[in-house]
């Protein structure tokens, strides 16, 4: 771990559209000595509970139902508690009141992870994970049901977004991108 970042506390919140590489970032911040966390556990440790098959639909509805229980903050919530203060980067900020419940710590900072339509469709078909669409159309409609929530339980990925306190844009390589995420590093470190 690197020395001069123990002496700081440090909690990264990742947001962005599918495939925008926000999953290559967390691991780049866990090789920097972060713990990696996701809103998303807090919903799979319901599903297992309520006996549901993990599934991209089954994670979105659980999340729904979540927090139409415990108000839009409460995936954060939950996972704070679990942090206990501890350095991290969180994956799966969908949602204004997540952030607002992040925003309790003051050494949170929220990054917009963004790439354009193409890069994005071209990276799901490449990793091939369990639950991606095997077809533009069915991505292009995921994408859309997640932009705007109809409610306070739904997604909401355009108004987190615009929340972000930086963005970080992943359009080239694997090489430009760590390079990007050094000056980042640095720049969070000073």
């Amino acid at each position: 771990m690197d020395k001069h970042r123990a002496q700081w506390s440090m909690l990264v919140g990742l947001t962005g559209r599918y495939g925008s590489g926000k999953t290559t970032v967390v691991n780049w911040f866990v090789s920097k000595g972060l713990a990696s966390e996701s809103c998303s556990d807090s919903i799979r440790s319901w599903l297992t509970t309520q006996g549901i098959e993990e599934r991209r639909e089954a994670l979105i509805e659980g999340g729904r139902e979540l927090r139409r229980q415990g108000g839009p903050g409460v995936l954060a919530e939950m996972l704070l508690e679990r942090l206990d203060g501890n350095n991290a980067v969180i994956d799966s900020i969908r949602t204004p009141g997540e952030v607002e419940a992040f925003r309790t710590r003051e050494d949170f900072i929220l990054i917009e992870i963004r790439a354009g339509m193409e890069s994005r469709w071209s990276r799901v078909q490449n990793r091939a994970r369990t639950g991606d669409p095997l077809d533009k159309d069915t991505f292009i409609a995921q994408e859309q049901s997640e932009v705007k929530a109809k409610d306070e339980a739904g997604q909401a990925l355009d108004a987190t977004a615009a929340l972000a306190d930086m963005i970080l844009v992943n359009d080239a390589g694997i090489d430009e991108l760590h390079s990007d995420l050094e000056e980042l590093w640095k720049m969070l470190n000073d």
